[in-house]
């Protein structure tokens, strides 16, 4: 698929005319995006930093999508499959993920201030350097993720389960560790 050249305001840049578009995993993307933004076309708008802002992918099959540096802020993904997505830097402040699947998923430096991932399945997900503060992991699976580094300022972690999760360097100030499986206990 090329892109036609026409910009769209609400996702951000437009493309250069005869660029191709990127692969099916963009290409599925963007035609959910489609759904949510119906003025927006697929062959002309890339998501771009400000491009998915609020959108409401609920129950989506995004497996493997790229989302690098995307902004997800006040994004809705509850119930949506994200396993192994590609996430690396994601900004989603006040995003709501709540009974995702993000099994293998990308997160490593994604800055997730004040998200909700309760009940959401992040086993063997990757959080390392993450910014969480204020992030609800209320019964979330974190079974064998990479944290490390992870900054949990703040965070809900009531009834989480964290075995086999890397923890070094991790740290847990403010956070409600109540119920937690596996978290440090000396926070």
């Amino acid at each position: 698929m090329r892109c036609a050249g026409r910009a769209c305001a609400r996702w951000g840049a437009a493309c250069r005319p005869g660029q191709p578009t990127r692969g099916d995993g963009h290409q599925r993307l963007q035609a959910l995006a489609l759904r949510a933004l119906p003025r927006c076309r697929p062959a002309a708008c890339r998501p771009g930093r400000q491009g998915l802002r609020g959108v409401n992918f609920s129950g989506a099959k995004l497996a493997r999508a790229n989302l690098r540096s995307a902004n997800l802020a006040g994004a809705v993904l509850d119930g949506a499959d994200l396993t192994a997505v590609q996430a690396y830097a994601l900004n989603a402040p006040g995003a709501s993920f709540k009974n995702a699947r993000l099994v293998g998923a990308n997160l490593a430096q994604a800055r997730m201030f004040r998200a909700d991932l309760s009940g959401a399945d992040l086993t063997g997900a990757s959080l390392e350097a993450a910014r969480l503060n204020l992030v609800w992991f209320v019964g979330t699976q974190l079974i064998n993720a990479e944290l490390q580094e992870a900054k949990f300022v703040g965070s809900n972690l009531l009834n989480a389960d964290m075995d086999g999760a890397h923890l070094r360097y991790t740290i847990f100030p403010d956070a409600n560790l109540q119920g937690c499986k596996a978290c440090p206990k000396d926070w």
